[in-house]
């Protein structure tokens, strides 16, 4: 008989810290048995690649300021998470809601750019032409 399929257990975004509490506590049995399915298939699970979803990464070097650096520290550690994940995530987050506006933005009628090859320069703010 087949082995049944585990669903992939989804971390959702959280309001709260009691709210995120609660989320794990519901679903530890969940990701303790994906943990020890993983490592007896030598693959093992981490918080990082169940926050990523087993997407492959790719190594890059940033040049960051002091200050933003040791913000993303103290902040990583009251979340209980590495500097460097939590880098990521924030970054993860940045980008999907920019791709989103994104797609908000061209998917409703001309855009900025779309004028501007249209009129062959850049839309004017005051409603005057050429005055």
């Amino acid at each position: 008989m087949a082995k049944a399929k585990m669903k992939q257990v989804v971390i959702p975004k959280f309001s709260s810290e009691a709210e995120e509490a609660a989320w794990w506590d519901r679903h530890r049995s969940e990701i303790e048995v994906e943990i020890r399915r993983r490592m007896r298939e030598k693959k093992p699970l981490t918080l990082g690649s169940l926050l990523q979803g087993g997407r492959p990464s790719q190594p890059v070097t940033l040049r960051v300021p002091k200050e933003d650096l040791e913000t993303a520290r103290r902040l990583a550690a009251r979340k209980g998470v590495r500097y460097q994940t939590y880098i990521k995530m924030l970054l993860r987050e940045a980008l999907a809601k920019a791709a989103s506006k994104d797609r908000v933005a061209h998917a409703g009628g001309a855009s900025f750019s779309k004028a501007v090859a249209k009129n062959g320069s850049r839309p004017s703010n005051s409603g005057k032409h050429g005055d």
